[in-house]
């Protein structure tokens, strides 16, 4: 019996089908996946069975009866931590639970964003907000980035130059903190002009705040939300990078008249709730001991991936040492295309993000690659890396041989 053909009706503008999932390369350096073996289960599984003996059957409400923000206690250990860490003072009601940190993306992009409009970003950007914004029909503009982030002599040229043509950017989306991809950490008079720029030309400040948890001294800066003297920053968080990125459960912090529209257009009835009461009851007894831990084993295997970047590709692969996260920005010599070896390496069995789908600027990408360390091995990184430099050896001619050479300044 022949298939429905639904071709016809496909809505103008979706996207192109997805491929068929096929099962992971075997080296994996692609997505924002954490370290298998980190991931607390002992804990996670008492802390489940302890919520729900106590608060199981309020599962039989959305929401378990805490409102379209989500459970309660979550909110209020994110009000102490954010305070904590971060400098920001908010009260739990003005947090919103969300399914990840790109359910806050759509909901922050559907208040603010319509076709034609214009937001200012990072130059090398997390891919999943330049797809959204291509699919959306809106103008990214890239600034681009040094070893303290955005350049704000750069922003503010940027400013003006959209100010003379009498366009108003929708926002600034900025990662100041852990930067990904590049890894950087803008400093506190970065943050100060920045938003001094902010309120200047009227545009407000997008923060994505994900992978702050992960610095490898447990110090950051103030948030730039809790820095903010207007209330001209929408600030996002996520637990995907600290407990486990299947969990889904992000978060946004907003003053409530743009909070308020975010939760009007959160159609869902609710974020899974079990996944924020399993968190809250992990999280108030484990979170302080459980990230220094995470953070200690991600930094090993940073130090394994820079070693065997320098074994197998000598000074053919320029990268800083980045204070945080779980990406390494790779620079590659300028014969090298990522797009196409990308497409070698998978075939065999080695995965990378090419630095073109990170960034505004395809030429100045055209030669980097982002890489993730955290979910692979030690072993995998070492193999994986050995491979991928056999690869672009027989593609681009570089590097020229492998072997220990020393390392030496590298390029962000």
């Amino acid at each position: 019996m022949p298939a429905f053909d639904f071709t016809p009706l496909i809505a103008p503008g979706a996207p192109p089908p997805a491929a068929k999932w096929t099962g992971s390369p075997r080296y994996n350096f692609t997505g924002g996946n954490n370290d298998p073996a980190q991931v607390p289960v002992d804990d996670l599984l008492s802390a489940a069975e302890a919520v729900l003996r106590r608060e199981g059957r309020s599962l039989a409400y959305y929401g378990v009866a805490h409102g379209p923000q989500g459970y309660r206690p979550l909110r209020d250990f994110l009000a102490a931590k954010l305070k904590r860490d971060a400098g920001i003072v908010c009260s739990a009601d003005e947090i919103l639970l969300v399914s990840g940190s790109l359910q806050a993306f759509d909901l922050i992009n559907g208040a603010l964003l319509a076709p034609g409009d214009t937001v200012i970003v990072e130059r090398d950007t997390y891919q999943g907000m330049l797809n959204r914004y291509a699919r959306a029909g809106v103008n990214a503009i890239g600034v681009p980035l040094d070893r303290d982030g955005m350049q704000i002599d750069a922003l503010e040229r940027t400013l003006v130059s959209l100010n003379t043509k009498g366009v108003r950017p929708k926002y600034i989306y900025t990662i100041p903190t852990v930067q990904n991809p590049t890894g950087t950490i803008m400093p506190v008079t970065r943050r100060t002009a920045l938003l001094a720029l902010s309120e200047k030309y009227g545009v407000p400040v997008f923060e994505d705040d994900c992978y702050s948890d992960l610095i490898w001294s447990g110090e950051r800066p103030a948030a730039l939300y809790a820095m903010s003297g207007s209330g001209n920053v929408i600030h996002i968080g996520s637990f995907s990078k600290s407990i486990a990125p299947a969990l889904r459960v992000g978060f946004i912090v907003a003053p409530w008249p743009i909070l308020s529209r975010m939760i009007a257009l959160k159609v869902d009835a609710g974020s899974g709730a079990l996944e924020q009461m399993v968190l809250a009851e992990y999280c108030a007894p484990h979170f302080s001991s459980h990230v220094p831990a995470l953070r200690q084993g991600l930094r090993k295997k940073l130090e394994v991936l820079m070693d065997a970047l320098d074994q197998q590709f000598g000074i053919a692969a320029e990268f800083d040492d980045p204070p945080g996260g779980i990406f390494l920005w790779v620079k590659l010599p300028d014969s090298v295309d990522t797009l196409k070896l990308y497409q070698s390496a998978l075939a065999a069995g080695v995965a990378i993000n090419p630095g073109p789908e990170w960034s505004t600027d395809a030429t100045h990408s055209k030669s980097r690659m982002r890489l993730c360390f955290a979910s692979p091995t030690e072993q995998e990184l070492r193999e994986g890396i050995e491979i991928l430099a056999d690869i672009c050896r027989t593609t681009f001619g570089v590097p020229e041989r492998s072997g220990n050479i020393a390392r030496r300044p590298k390029q962000a």
